[in-house]
């Protein structure tokens, strides 16, 4: 198949470069407006919101895809079509190695989901398919993986800098490698520390008078968070008391 990546931006110089490394015939990426005249799949690598407008410039005939994770494929119109999308960050100020990343799929015909799936493979990414009706949820999933991931160490970082104003992020990022990398592990009950898990109400306690006293703005996120994490801690207590329980009636 002869592929065109549509959209010079971020994704689309990343995955033009990476269709290339996997031995595809591929033209781009394009600008806009390319009609994808001399190509068999056209993937488009635009912004959500001209998804619709880029596929209807595409002449019939042609197998239309998208890398947008939120947007369903009723925006690619009549064409026989498909979603991939890399499970991913792409900042642009480095290379991007999509080999073993996590790749979502969709296709409004089986051919193009086995398109997709097939490029995702080739890609080296991994492919998994998500239901278009359960598009928007998964989107969410990611964005709160990653974007609200940014923004809540960028509370942490702003908290840290009221207490020791010549700290910067560096400090706190092993800490943060270490828990993500304790979650991808162990699963958030069994990753969880820190004084609310340990029961230390004290501790809780005065950290939320320091944030109201020196972060009163952030003081909202911080009890959403709090209450949160408590729930957590819960639900971890009562899955070890069952799990221990299932493991003594085992034995007995």
């Amino acid at each position: 198949m002869r592929f065109a990546v549509v959209g010079a931006g971020r994704m689309g110089t990343a995955m033009s470069r990476a269709f290339r490394e996997a031995g595809l015939s591929v033209t781009g990426p394009l600008g806009h407006g390319a009609d994808g005249a001399y190509a068999d799949v056209v993937f488009l690598c635009v912004p959500d919101r001209a998804i619709a407008e880029a596929a209807a410039i595409v002449k019939p005939g042609r197998i239309v895809g998208h890398c947008s994770g939120a947007t369903s494929l009723a925006a690619l119109g009549d064409h026989e079509g498909f979603s991939l999308h890399p499970l991913m960050t792409v900042s642009g100020d480095a290379e991007v190695d999509f080999i073993g990343v996590p790749a979502a799929v969709a296709g409004n015909t089986e051919s193009a989901l086995a398109i997709a799936t097939s490029l995702a493979t080739q890609l080296g990414m991994i492919p998994f398919a998500v239901p278009d009706d359960k598009r928007d949820l998964y989107h969410a999933a990611a964005s709160m993986a990653s974007n609200y991931l940014v923004t809540l160490e960028a509370a942490a970082e702003a908290l840290l800098r009221r207490a020791v104003p010549s700290a910067d992020r560096t400090l706190l990022a092993p800490l943060v490698w270490a828990a993500t990398d304790n979650w991808a592990r162990l699963g958030a009950s069994r990753a969880l520390t820190g004084p609310i898990v340990r029961g230390d109400a004290e501790t809780v306690e005065r950290q939320r008078a320091a944030v109201s006293q020196y972060a009163t703005e952030l003081l909202p996120l911080w009890e959403a968070l709090t209450d949160a994490t408590a729930a957590l801690a819960k639900s971890g207590a009562r899955e070890a008391t069952s799990q221990r329980d299932a493991e003594g009636e085992t034995a007995a």
